[in-house]
């Protein structure tokens, strides 16, 4: 017995390299056969510098702050759910520098754009297509874009604002997918985005943070999101995406009554809470889709849809009324 454990001994010494080679080609094997696991966001990030007051500051930190910007969104887990690669959210977010500031600081623009898939039409909906033009940071060529849900603020405040802005609009896309799937699906996220406003980085150039700063601006977005004078509106986005679209694939007339209950909700909300941000969001989103939608339905509805739409998103009214 001693001689044939020392035989083994002997025979795994020699062949140790090959039985570690086997080990992790079956363990490789096995990680394969396992279901692929993804970050949520599928981000296209692109950063462009206009005309810039000083362009002292070489192109290339641009493009390398697009790449990373890029990383940070697509490269980390915002979520403890399990995507897979078909379900991860397709997105755009566009920086346009519009001033360089001097050591490293830039200010900016941010339009953020975020889209669904409707069941079995090759359709992508628009959930979010907002701008933010209260965008200022300070970066550094090759310095890494760290954040934290437990510390917002960072080191430098100027630095963090960029991330802080790009966590808090990730969670903002996350809650409103999750909404439109799931009632009250996104509750969760909104509840990071206010972590986010609450413990937000603060100084002279930073803005957009605070209610008395604007009334359209993230702090708003986020409490009309959380405030439940607002409840009713995850109420449309669950109905209008799920009830609405989802279903228009199998019943056409069936689909397009839910969005149109879902008009009557809104206006409803409106009523309460007219020229709200909430709703501004909403309806820069979904105008023309809904101008689409309504298009062809019967006289007396799109007349109905026309009247709501033009009272609720005066922006857009004279389109609406083409419709009648």
């Amino acid at each position: 017995m001693i001689t044939m454990a020392n035989n083994a001994h002997l025979w795994y010494a020699k062949h140790r390299s090959w039985c570690f080679a086997l080990i992790m080609s079956i363990a490789g094997t096995l990680l394969a056969l396992l279901p692929a696991q993804a970050q949520e966001l599928r981000a296209n990030v692109t950063v462009t510098t206009g005309r810039l007051v000083n362009n002292n500051t070489s192109r290339k930190v641009f493009t390398t702050l697009q790449n990373s910007i890029r990383e940070f969104l697509n490269g980390r887990r915002w979520t403890d759910e399990a995507y897979t690669p078909a379900e991860r959210i397709e997105c755009n977010f566009l920086v346009n520098i519009t001033e360089d500031l001097g050591n490293n600081t830039f200010k900016a623009t941010l339009t953020v754009q975020a889209t669904r898939p409707v069941y079995n039409a090759g359709y992508l909906t628009s959930l979010l297509n907002t701008q933010d033009q209260n965008v200022v940071f300070r970066y550094v060529e090759f310095q890494p874009l760290e954040f934290s849900d437990n510390r917002v603020v960072g080191n430098d405040p100027l630095a963090s604002n960029l991330t802080a802005i790009l966590a808090y609009y990730t969670y903002i896309i996350l809650g409103l997918d999750a909404d439109s799937f799931a009632a009250r699906g996104g509750d969760d996220f909104y509840k990071k985005a206010l972590n986010i406003v609450t413990n937000a980085p603060d100084g002279k150039d930073i803005a957009g943070w605070k209610p008395f700063e604007g009334n359209r601006n993230r702090y708003w977005l986020q409490d009309n999101l959380l405030n439940v004078k607002f409840a009713r509106f995850h109420d449309v986005m669950y109905q209008y995406h799920r009830q609405g679209l989802d279903m228009m694939y199998e019943d056409m007339t069936k689909g397009r009554n839910a969005v149109m209950n879902c008009l009557n909700m809104m206006y409803a909300i409106y009523q309460d809470i007219p020229n709200s941000m909430l709703m501004a969001t909403f309806f820069t989103a979904k105008a023309e889709e809904l101008q689409k939608i309504f298009a062809k339905s019967p006289p007396q509805e799109k007349s109905r849809a026309a009247q709501l739409l033009a009272i609720m998103d005066v922006t857009n009214a004279a389109k609406y009324q083409q419709m009648k």
